[in-house]
């Protein structure tokens, strides 16, 4: 059984294209999106009917939940230029747009073979908000997963691809498919990568296997959408400095 797991699109439909070709090439038995889809990047309606062409499960990432409740935002950045990106992102979407973000779900629970279980989410699995990180300690985790079992569990949000070991279960970030950052970006400027992230997990009875992917993505097709923008962001991005300070995803 192999599951690609997608996360923090952010609006970028060259880097999903680039994904999601990779996928088709290697083929997989379901997809899943981890959430953070539409915002901040060039091309949200593109990127959302792009997913939703494909019919997976999709996680409510922090900024799909902005969509949705406009003054959610402000609780969680006090960034105008990204306040600015979130609410741009919102006008170019339509009702159907939102229509579809509101089938995003909390979390996701997949059963792998041999009764093993891999159970998806956005952050962590009591907030979306949350970051889980390769440095973050053990009693912390503890705290995350909230009473919660699995084999495996996978968010993103952090942008940041890892795996690690936790009290026996193996803890997942895909990374980004849009904005992949070179380094945890908390209350500074991140660090854009050029390339476009996603992990594929493989389960047979009695074994679970994580593969982290790195895809080239065409970055011309990428700084044409950008300059086409009316996206607030549209400068930075094209610029490919991700220098906005303290942007948080």
């Amino acid at each position: 059984m192999r599951i690609a797991l997608i996360s923090d699109l952010h609006g970028n439909l060259a880097a999903l294209d680039a994904v999601l070709a990779d996928i088709d090439r290697n083929g997989v038995d379901q997809l899943v999106c981890l959430g953070d889809v539409a915002t901040l990047g060039p091309q949200p309606r593109e990127v959302l009917a792009r997913l939703q062409g494909r019919a997976c499960v999709c996680i409510l990432g922090n900024h799909d939940a902005f969509l949705l409740d406009p003054a959610l935002v402000h609780s969680y950045s006090d960034v105008p230029i990204i306040i600015a990106a979130v609410e741009w992102c919102r006008t170019q979407l339509h009702d159907a747009d939102l229509a579809f973000v509101r089938t995003f779900v909390g979390e996701h629970t997949v059963a792998l073979p041999g009764k093993q279980t891999l159970l998806l989410f956005h952050g962590t699995p009591r907030s979306n908000m949350e970051d889980a990180l390769a440095t973050t300690p053990p009693e912390q985790l503890d705290a995350m997963l909230a009473g919660r079992h699995a084999t495996l569990v996978a968010g993103g949000h952090t942008h940041i691809q890892m795996l690690r070991q936790h009290n026996g279960l193996l803890w997942l970030n895909p990374g980004s498919v849009g904005m992949p950052f070179r380094a945890y970006a908390h209350n500074g400027p991140p660090q854009l990568m050029h390339h476009a992230e996603y992990a594929v997990v493989e389960a047979e009875v009695g074994a679970v296997s994580v593969t982290l992917k790195r895809v080239a993505v065409d970055l011309a097709a990428v700084r044409a959408a950008v300059v086409a923008s009316s996206n607030p962001l549209a400068g930075m991005l094209a610029a490919g400095l991700g220098s906005v300070s303290g942007m948080r995803t």
